[in-house]
Parts: C-alpha cells; sequence; structure tokens
C-alpha cells in the first residue's frame, strides 16, 4: 500500500469516528456525559427540554442541544453535594415531589382519554338537546348586609322610588354603579334562594328580602326569554373540559376506593402543621 494509500485510508478512518451518530444509532439511554459516575443520558437531556418554556424551544438546536447539557451537568454536580448534606425535610419534600409527579401520571391519563365524539354528543343532547331552550333572566338587584334594611328599600321602591337611583347609592356589591344591573343569565349560574326568588317573579316585580350568603337582596326582573340551544360546536369546549374535570375525579375516587386506607390522626392537633419543627427549623 502506498504512503498516499495509507493517507486516504487513515483520513476515512477519522471521518468515520468523528461523523455525527443519526437516529438509527441512539437511543433515550444512550450516554453523553458523566459526571463522577453519574450518566447523563440522551433521555434525560430530552425530558429537560420537554419542560422548557416555549421562548428557549426556538433557539437554534446546536445551541440548546449545548445549553441543555450543560445545564445537567452542573446539576448533576451540584446534587452530588447536595445528597452528603440532605436532611430530613429534604427527604420528605423529595418524596412529596416523587408523589405528584407519579400522581399527575395517572391524571394526564385520565384527561387524554376523556373525550371522545360519542361523550360529547352524549353530554351535548343530555346538557342542551333534552333540556330544550332554556329561560333567561334579565334582572337587577340591591344587597345590603342587614334583613331591615332590605324590607326598607323595598318599601321605598314601592313608594315610588328609583330602583337603579337607590342601587347606586345603597347596594353594597360591583353592580351597584350600574344601578344593581345584573345583566342576562339562566338560574343555574345564581346561588339557589337567589335562582328561586327570581323563578317565581315577573318582568316588572320588585321582590325580597331574599338571603344569600353574600347578604340580603331586593331583586327586579326586567325582561325574560327563551335561549336559543347553543350548537355544539359553540359549547364544545365546555363540554369537553366538564368530561375531562369528571374523569379526574372519576380516577381520583377510584383509586383510593381500590385502595386500602387507614388514618391514624385521633389526637392530633390539626394546627400542628404549621409548626417549624416538622420542617427541621
Amino acid at each position: 500500500m502506498s504512503i498516499g494509500t495509507k493517507l486516504l485510508a487513515a483520513s476515512a478512518m477519522v471521518l468515520a469516528l468523528s461523523a455525527p451518530l443519526y437516529a438509527a444509532d441512539v437511543t433515550s439511554d444512550t450516554v453523553v456525559a458523566t459526571v463522577n459516575g453519574t450518566d447523563i443520558t440522551l433521555g434525560h437531556m430530552a425530558a429537560l427540554r420537554a419542560g422548557l418554556p416555549e421562548g428557549y424551544l426556538v433557539l437554534p438546536d446546536e445551541i440548546l442541544f449545548d445549553g441543555i447539557l450543560k445545564q445537567l451537568i452542573q446539576q448533576v454536580a451540584l446534587a452530588q453535594i447536595a445528597e452528603t448534606r440532605l436532611a430530613k425535610r429534604d427527604h420528605d419534600m423529595l418524596e412529596v415531589q416523587r408523589l405528584n409527579y407519579l400522581a399527575s401520571i395517572m391524571l394526564d391519563d385520565a384527561v387524554a382519554t376523556a373525550v371522545t365524539e360519542e361523550k360529547l354528543n352524549a353530554a351535548y343532547t343530555a346538557q342542551f338537546v333534552s333540556t330544550g331552550p332554556v329561560t333567561e333572566y334579565n334582572a337587577a338587584h340591591i344587597l345590603v348586609a342587614t334583613e331591615d334594611e332590605a324590607k326598607a328599600i323595598k318599601a321605598e321602591i314601592e313608594a315610588g322610588g328609583d330602583f337603579a337611583e337607590i342601587a347606586k347609592l345603597k347596594s353594597t356589591d360591583g353592580a351597584a354603579a350600574d344601578g344593581g344591573a345584573l345583566g342576562w343569565f339562566t338560574l343555574d349560574v345564581m346561588v339557589e334562594p337567589f335562582a328561586n326568588a327570581v323563578a317565581q317573579m315577573q318582568p316588572g316585580q320588585v321582590a325580597g328580602p331574599v338571603q344569600t350568603e353574600y347578604g340580603w337582596h331586593v331583586i327586579k326582573v326586567s325582561e325574560t326569554r327563551l335561549a336559543d340551544v347553543p350548537t355544539l360546536a359553540s359549547v364544545r369546549r365546555q363540554l369537553e373540559t366538564e368530561l375531562q374535570n369528571a374523569a379526574v375525579q372519576d380516577r381520583l375516587d377510584q383509586a383510593v376506593a381500590d385502595a386500602q386506607v387507614t388514618e391514624s390522626i385521633d389526637g392530633i392537633d390539626k394546627a400542628i402543621l404549621k409548626d417549624p419543627a416538622l420542617r427541621g427549623e
């Protein structure tokens, strides 16, 4: 073999050794760095990248790769030091974070499988189609702290007082500036005593005092109307959210129901969680 041939062969070998690995050659277990015997893999790097804010993901691949690797090297080096200094509270916090992550896997799975077209259509039919048009109310109210105040205000209105002007002067909630106007609403968005009172009223009628958790109300209904049944497209996101929330709650309830749970809290002052000693302080 000539000297030139040997040089070409050596150059080819160097190029082969320095050529980048392609997707077929690497896995999430491929080691990209080692810190005091602890391996950092492409899987670790991909996991860190997945948690980055969107703003970082527009960086060039080379810059992002190098930045992620540098951060992981720093984190491993710091973690190795920290592990020699962990207090009881640190172990507790790490365990809570581990449990939170594992629980989130199960809840994310519940959300991912919660919505199908069949379930959406069933929910839409049950909530909107089967019930038909819903009555909407355009009403106003005056909210005060005591029943006596509400009675006096109602008497003032019945004697010819202007509802809106009285609301501006005496009502204690945010609607006062608009004369107590609440706009159009359906009964399901109001607290039960208020909704029950409105449901029995006719346009132009003033009712009260009505007590709710917020105080005492004097109510005036101005108009009513039948709302059109919304299209599936217009309530799709609402129904998706409801299905997802229900799936999460079902997953939580089922997990606890299937578990053997024993609580041992008798005799424990529930204010104890505020004690700094529990946190090792």
